[in-house]
């Protein structure tokens, strides 16, 4: 039984040493990797993961993308936004829907902001007078 019950524990052990699911951010605790600001604004903030499994956070999407270019990074397994209506909630980058620009001042003035859903990306461009935009747009127009 006490070995069934090692075997298990060690499974579970390695498998969340690598996991690709986001670690929440703890607001007002955690630090931004690339800027070193602490991550106080659930709206904006983000993580990579990389392909070792270590989590690194951001207070700006932004922050992440530079991070991610400057070459002082292994390189990332999965990358995650928060959701801009869902505070401090984060979703998968490549899935989200973004707006830039217009009224979105995000920590860092990445000013942009990721949605889980599409109808809500567009029902939020009006209302901050904001561009829609793509993961692909937004990790190659920053440097």
């Amino acid at each position: 039984m006490k070995r069934v019950a090692f075997i298990l524990f060690t499974i579970s052990v390695l498998n969340s040493c690598n996991s690709n699911e986001p670690k929440p951010i703890k607001l007002n605790s955690d630090s931004c990797d690339n800027c070193k600001m602490t991550i106080s604004n659930g709206k904006f903030g983000a993580e990579l993961i990389t392909e070792k499994g270590r989590h690194y956070k951001f207070d700006d999407i932004s922050c992440m993308v530079k991070f991610a270019k400057s070459g002082t990074s292994v390189p990332a397994k999965a990358f995650y936004v928060n959701d801009y209506l869902q505070d401090n909630t984060l979703i998968a980058a490549d899935k989200a829907f973004y707006l830039k620009d217009g009224t979105i001042n995000s920590p860092m003035r990445g000013n942009i902001a990721a949605f889980s859903s599409k109808p809500e990306a567009e029902q939020y461009q009006t209302k901050l007078n904001a561009a829609p935009s793509s993961w692909d747009e937004i990790f190659n127009s920053l440097q």
